[in-house]
C-alpha cells in the first residue's frame, strides 16, 4: 500500500493526510440535530452525526488529498456506536480511492499485538472464512515494548501489503520527557528511528519502505536528523497548523524526491469553518471551509518545497 500512497502524494501534488478526528462539539448543530431527531440524544445519535460530518468533509476534500488519518479514540468514546461509525468512515474513504491510516497507537506483545496487526491490517479467520474486520491500510504503533509489539505489525504487513507508521519523535510538548533521554549519549529517538529503518528493511515497496514513522512538525530540527536516519521510510508528520507547524517548518522531512513524508492536519481542516479566515462559509458550509483549507495548506507546502528543494 506504501506505492498506493506515493501514486496519490503524486497525483495530487498535495503531502496532506486529513485527520478525520471529530469531537462531538466539531459538527455542526444542523446535523446534530438531525441524528438526535432520529436517534435521540444517544451514543447511536452521538455516531450518526459523526458519520454523516466525515461524510461531508471528504465528499469535499478526497480529490485533493492522497490520504486519511482517523483517531480511533473519538469513536471509541461512544462505544460500539462510535466504532460502527469508524468502521462506515473507513469504507467510504477506501471507496473513495483514498489511502486510509488507522490512529489507532496500538503496542503489546505477542498474540496480543498479533490480533491487534489481524484486527487493523490483516484478515482474522472464522472457520472456513476469512474476514478483514477494520480493514485500514496504515496504523500508527507504538514501539514502547520493543520488537516483541512490533514484529507481529511487520508479519502481516508482509502478507497483506499494509504498512504501520512507528511512533519516534511525536508532537506533544512532553514527548522529551522519554523520547529526548540519552541513552549512550544519543536520544532515544534516534534509536528508534534507527530501528524503523531496520525494520522496513525486509518491508520494501517500489521507491519506500512499508514501515514509516511518526515524527512531529514540531521537532523540524530533530526531523531533519531523522530523514537522513531513515531516508525510505515515509514520515507522518503530525503538529502542522493547530499546533504551530507551517510548510517552512516542514522541508527536512521531505527527500529531495520531494516525497518520503506526510502532513497530517486536524480540526485544522475540519472545523476550518470554526477559524476567522473561513468563517465567510459559515457552518452549512464546513464541508467547503474545509476544502479550503486543505487548498490553503498544499499551497503553503508547496511554496515551501519549491524554495527549498
Amino acid at each position: 500500500m506504501i506505492n498506493q500512497l506515493t501514486a496519490n502524494i503524486k497525483k495530487t501534488g498535495a503531502p496532506i493526510v486529513v485527520g478525520l478526528d471529530p469531537m462531538l462539539d466539531y459538527v455542526p448543530g444542523h446535523i446534530q440535530k438531525k441524528a438526535f431527531g432520529e436517534y435521540g440524544e444517544t451514543l447511536e445519535g452521538a455516531a450518526e452525526a459523526i458519520w454523516q460530518f466525515n461524510r461531508e468533509i471528504v465528499d469535499q476534500t478526497y480529490d485533493l488529498i492522497p490520504a486519511v488519518k482517523p483517531q480511533i479514540a473519538m469513536y471509541e468514546q461512544f462505544g460500539i456506536p462510535g466504532l460502527m461509525a469508524f468502521k462506515k468512515t473507513v469504507d467510504y474513504c477506501r471507496e473513495k480511492g483514498l489511502v486510509v491510516i488507522g490512529d489507532v497507537k496500538r503496542g503489546d506483545i505477542g498474540s496480543t499485538s498479533a490480533a491487534y496487526a489481524v484486527g487493523h491490517l490483516g484478515h482474522v479467520k472464522v472457520g472456513s472464512r476469512s474476514f478483514a474486520p477494520f480493514d485500514e491500510d496504515f496504523a500508527t504503533v507504538n514501539p514502547y515494548l520493543g520488537s516483541d509489539g512490533v514484529n507481529p505489525f511487520l508479519k502481516v504487513c508482509k502478507e497483506e501489503k499494509t504498512g504501520i507508521f512507528v511512533l519516534v519523535k511525536t508532537s506533544n510538548p512532553s514527548s522529551g520527557e522519554f523520547q529526548d533521554r540519552l541513552v549512550d549519549g544519543r536520544p532515544l529517538y534516534e534509536l528508534v528511528g534507527e530501528k524503523v529503518a531496520a525494520w522496513g528493511e525486509s518491508l520494501m515497496g517500489e521507491e519506500y519502505s512499508y514501515v514509516g514513522a511518526v515524527v512531529g512538525a514540531t521537532y523540524p530540527e530533530m526531523g531533519k536528523v531523522l530523514r537522513k536516519i531513515m531516508p525510505k521510510a515515509y514520515i507522518l508528520v503530525p503538529g502542522y497548523g493547530a499546533q504551530g507547524g507551517k510548510g517552512k517548518d516542514l522541508v527536512h522531512f521531505f527527500n529531495e524526491d520531494g516525497l518520503g513524508a506526510i502532513v497530517n492536519s486536524s480540526r485544522g481542516i475540519i472545523a476550518a469553518y470554526r477559524q476567522e479566515k473561513y468563517a465567510r462559509y459559515g457552518e452549512e458550509a464546513f464541508g467547503e471551509a474545509a476544502r479550503a483549507a486543505v487548498e490553503d495548506m498544499a499551497a503553503d507546502i508547496r511554496e515551501a518545497l519549491n524554495n527549498t528543494l
